[in-house]
């Protein structure tokens, strides 16, 4: 099982899928994404109707998940869709979100200098 590292799946709740990097973690860790009128956005209160996929808060993800086509088969349609909406998201909330990969390593490094 791939997992990224400071995530901890011990605690026997649902494990989602990040369709940028593939790893598998918490839904807490995750933004869930819906698509609307042919556009990915956000959902941030994990409530819009309809297939969901789920990526990390990361530009990164974005960038791969774009870069595999990952959502047009997540969501199970055809052609490109637009990504503006939680490009945008992500970059409102910064690099540094809570659940974050780069958010925990940074905070560890911090609290831990060795």
């Amino acid at each position: 099982m791939v997992q990224r590292r400071g995530s901890d799946l011990r605690h026997g709740g649902p494990v989602r899928t990040c369709v940028g990097c593939r790893a598998r973690t918490l839904p807490s860790e995750l933004l869930r994404v819906v698509v609307v009128d042919g556009a990915v956005v956000p959902d941030t209160r994990r409530r819009l109707p309809g297939r969901g996929a789920w990526l990390h808060p990361d530009q990164d993800c974005l960038r791969n998940a774009e870069k595999r086509r990952a959502f047009p088969r997540a969501f199970r349609v055809q052609g490109p869709l637009d990504v503006e909406g939680v490009r945008g998201h992500l970059a409102q909330q910064g690099k540094e979100v809570a659940g974050s990969p780069r958010g925990r390593q940074e905070a560890r490094k911090q609290v831990d200098p060795s």
